[in-house]
């Protein structure tokens, strides 16, 4: 069973970690931390198909879903992860509905999609799984990323997709896109986050948002939203590097001996 799928459908609140350190150690260790999920992030990063595999089985061994986030809307990148046992996807810079519908029907055979038939694999337990082809769907979870005014506006649309599990705001390019790079905290850019989380939820749809400050992740629960990337690897490797430095140089700056 797709935990995440479950709870998004049931509105649970999901916490979630960003991984872009390219680490399957980094993978199996937020894994094992107790996050409800993770984001392997693809479209800022290097990760290859292989490497890919290799952070599949590194989070195995956690409670977490794991969701690879595809760099575009590419059908045979979504086919090549579906069958290497990815079974979350998350597509950015999801402009409409039409777009939204091209995500999910990537990640269907057909009549219900495009996606292509392969034999063994590890997506269908290596051709184990004897009725895979009659209850794949009920694992797969696809998330559509607006990140965009354009895409706001959209959200009626896209939240009318059926398939499509949750959406999810980009504040970061959201903000660069309103003219506000560097500033997602910004009024006007708070304001379109707020109106977009009124939008998904009228949809139905699960909303889903990022934000690595601990304080303001609790606000966008508090908000209303469902699934929350509070914090990455690489943000809490620097965050506490930094903290641990400034801990000394003041021990050491004041003459106190620890």
């Amino acid at each position: 069973m797709n935990r995440l799928k479950q709870a998004l459908a049931d509105k649970n609140r999901q916490v979630g970690c960003w991984l872009t350190l390219e680490s399957t150690i980094a993978t199996e260790i937020t894994a094992g931390a107790g996050f409800d999920w993770l984001l392997l992030d693809m479209e800022h990063t290097g990760l290859t198909l292989a490497q890919i595999g290799q952070h599949v089985l590194a989070a195995a061994g956690g409670k977490a879903e794991l969701v690879v986030r595809v760099p575009s809307l590419d059908p045979v990148l979504t086919k090549n992860l579906l069958d290497g046992g990815v079974r979350s996807l998350m597509y950015p810079f999801v402009q409409s509905g039409e777009e939204a519908q091209r995500a999910v029907a990537m990640t269907r055979y057909p009549p219900h999609g495009v996606r292509g038939v392969a034999g063994w694999n590890r997506g269908n337990g290596y051709n184990r799984i004897q009725d895979y082809e009659a209850r794949y769907r009920q694992s797969l979870c696809v998330i559509a990323q607006v990140e965009s005014p354009q895409a706001l506006s959209e959200i009626p649309s896209i939240g009318q997709v059926e398939g499509l599990d949750g959406i999810f705001v980009g504040p970061n390019d959201l903000a660069a896109q309103m003219g506000r790079y560097g500033q997602p905290r910004h009024p006007e850019v708070q304001a379109a986050i707020r109106s977009a989380l009124a939008d998904i939820t009228g949809t139905g749809k699960a909303a889903g948002i990022l934000n690595f400050d601990p304080d303001q992740a609790e606000e966008h629960f508090a908000a209303g939203f469902d699934f929350v990337a509070v914090a990455s690897d690489a943000s809490m490797l620097s965050r506490r590097s930094d903290e641990l430095l400034a801990r000394f140089a003041l021990s050491f700056a004041t003459g106190n001996r620890l």
